[in-house]
């Protein structure tokens, strides 16, 4: 299981060197090896051009950090540190202003002021807000499905959070700024802390808004002397559905990733010979809709609400993300 701690980027993903070091190194910003992050700092341009979208905002993050150390990172870049989930590359580098100060943006940096305290904590050396506040933030203003996957992260053991609802409810209602509270407060309401990875939320919210029976999360099940624990159990029909996703299967390591195939092969072929049709989808699955929709229809598994199509169409909505960014 991977843990908010294994996702969080205390550190940045790729190597930066700052204008200072490279004099000293002896390299040149103008060499084509090289790519700018920002200002004054640097990355390997083979390296950089390779991180995922997250890992690139991680690495824009730390760039801002090594010039400015004194700020304190709060929503996307905050979360950063923390290591809740986090999806595509964020445009803005986002950090709270000092006291008395006002909102106001340079180039990439949104500087948020407000009139509600917030805990600070450092991660690394590095200051932002810590992780009820984090997460009660983001939840304000991410769309539903993501906001659901960062409560989740938040509050469940398994991830390595430990905000309770009724202290992140807390928090919400005593904010002064009432702007995203009815979207925060549906995402607190179905937050699960059984929920181990992203794609379960997400998945669970595209299950919800389709109008399929709610399932049971994390159901254990013991069939011929071995016990088997699903992702979601769908009881009137006794559907098992898999989130699957990349730390399932450690594919940094092939061997151990086609030992973890095969196991969950043999799983599967269990699950079903004692009577459970397994649906199976991954988390580009559940942002499209329709491949997950058509796995748990296949299955059986019923429809037992209309679908809620404005809540499935905020799915495509990325509004705080941007294309592949050049600073």
């Amino acid at each position: 299981m991977q843990t908010l701690a294994d996702r969080a980027f205390a550190a940045s993903p790729v190597p930066l060197f700052m204008s200072t070091e490279m004099r000293m190194l002896g390299m040149r910003a103008a060499s084509p090896h090289l790519q700018r992050v920002r200002s004054g700092v640097y990355a390997r341009r083979d390296l950089y051009d390779a991180l995922r979208p997250w890992q690139r905002y991680a690495a824009r993050v730390h760039a801002f950090v090594r010039t400015h150390p004194g700020a304190v990172l709060c929503l996307e870049s905050a979360a950063v540190m923390h290591g809740l989930p986090h999806f595509g590359e964020t445009a803005l580098i986002h950090v709270l202003a000092d006291a008395g100060e006002k909102s106001r943006r340079f180039g990439d940096v949104m500087v948020h002021s407000s009139a509600d305290p917030r805990g600070v904590t450092s991660i690394a050396g590095i200051h932002c807000t810590d992780l009820l506040d984090t997460a009660v933030d983001l939840t304000r203003v991410l769309s539903s499905a993501k906001g659901l996957a960062v409560a989740d992260a938040a509050m469940s053991p398994f991830q390595g959070g430990d905000v309770r609802r009724s202290t992140a409810d807390e928090a919400l209602c005593g904010q002064m700024n009432s702007r995203g509270r009815a979207r925060a407060r549906w995402v607190w309401t179905n937050a699960d802390e059984r929920s181990e990875s992203p794609g379960e939320s997400v998945s669970r919210a595209v299950i919800a808004w389709c109008g399929f029976e709610t399932p049971q999360l994390q159901t254990e099940f013991t069939h011929e002397g071995t016990k088997d624990r699903a992702d979601f159990f769908f009881p009137s029909c006794r559907v098992i559905g898999e989130a699957d996703g990349w730390g399932k299967y450690r594919l940094e390591d092939p061997n151990a990733a086609a030992q973890h195939l095969a196991d969950e092969k043999r799983r599967e072929d269990r699950l079903r010979r004692n009577g459970h049709p397994v649906a199976r989808w991954d988390l580009a699955d559940a942002w499209k809709v329709d491949p997950l929709r058509s796995a748990l229809a296949a299955a059986g598994v019923p429809l037992v609400r209309p679908p809620q199509e404005g809540m499935l169409a905020s799915l495509r909505l990325a509004l705080r993300e941007a294309p592949r960014l050049r600073p």
